[in-house]
């Protein structure tokens, strides 16, 4: 009986027999004192397991607590999404500026450790020999983040000064904060623009200020939201939706087949090994680069318009290589 089995086990005897002689532990575990009383130490230490000595009783039982504050042992080893979880969280903490969270941060960090410990391998082997790589994130104003998040939660208007990465002009809007979305390592936030007056999402390293008012924001419903921003591919909003279907070799379907490019998307293998992909789009620049990333391997079938695009874009990026 390996730790993880005899740590399940103190607690099964602890929940099942209220009270538990120190003899009945050694006899069900099959463990000596002193390994008894490590098991012990970590429950109590690592894992605030609240057991107590009761002299009366002769025995060790748990303490009674509010419901509130009921103790449950956690998982003690992770599956691949959980470790996942787990160690982002880490490291998003940890790179957080000083903030509102700040007093807080702390003791939720001791916590994830104490979690990513629970085996008996300690945290800092975990994040040495388990890694998280995050590629393309674009850096942004942290003080821009509280109140902006501030102000999607108590549903106020912010005044910001927008820096268009497409024109390079710089505008002063009034705009309804809806939600914020992490999506491939960046910040939006999609919001009511109440220059333009439609929904738009900004990247907050596009944000160059942020400033608070006391307006109530626009609400805008849910459903608009997803017609509006998550119908079409990608970041990229837009209620004219188009389907696009792509065609990747045999050989790259091995990996395509098994990814989420959209949630709506649909995806079937041809008699010929090839496998069809067809997802919705309203804009085509992200999909585009999305489709170069797999050239030579990936065709555009039917959609003349992104094929035409596509071409355009590879013939330009031959001259550009060739170019002296």
């Amino acid at each position: 009986m390996n730790r993880t089995e005899r740590l399940y086990r103190i607690d099964d005897l602890l929940t099942q027999r209220k009270v538990v002689t120190v003899e009945t532990f050694l006899d069900e575990l099959e463990i000596s004192r002193a390994t008894f009383k490590r098991d012990l130490e970590y429950l109590r230490d690592r894992l605030q397991a609240p057991i107590i000595w009761d002299r009366d009783a002769g025995g060790y039982r748990y303490e009674q607590l509010p419901a509130s504050k009921k103790f449950e042992l956690p998982g003690l080893w992770f599956n691949a999404s959980e470790i996942h979880a787990l160690l982002t969280m880490q490291q998003l903490l940890g790179s957080l500026s000083p903030g509102l969270l700040t007093p807080h941060i702390e003791p939720l960090m001791a916590r994830l450790r104490m979690l990513l410990d629970s085996e008996g391998i300690p945290a800092t082997d975990i994040e040495k020999r388990i890694r998280i790589q995050k590629l393309h994130a674009r850096p942004y104003e942290p003080q821009h983040f509280i109140p902006i998040a501030n102000a999607v939660l108590q549903r106020k208007r912010i005044a910001i000064e927008h820096h268009s990465k497409f024109d390079g002009k710089q505008t002063s809007r009034e705009i309804s904060p809806q939600r914020l979305t992490h999506y491939r390592e960046n910040w939006y936030l999609d919001a009511w623009c109440h220059l333009r007056e439609e929904i738009r999402s900004f990247s907050l390293d596009a944000i160059l200020a942020v400033t608070p008012t006391e307006k109530n924001a626009k609400e805008v419903t849910a459903k608009v939201l997803k017609e509006v921003l998550d119908a079409g591919y990608g970041i990229y909003s837009g209620k004219n939706v188009q389907w696009a279907e792509l065609a990747f070799t045999p050989e790259r379907a091995k990996w395509i087949s098994k990814e989420t490019w959209h949630p709506e998307q649909q995806g079937w293998y041809a008699e010929d090994g090839t496998y069809h992909l067809k997802v919705p789009y309203s804009d085509e620049r992200e999909l585009c680069a999305d489709i170069l990333r797999h050239v030579p391997e990936v065709r555009v079938v039917g959609a003349d318009g992104l094929k035409k695009r596509i071409l355009a874009l590879l013939h330009e990026g031959i001259k550009r290589q060739d170019a002296q």
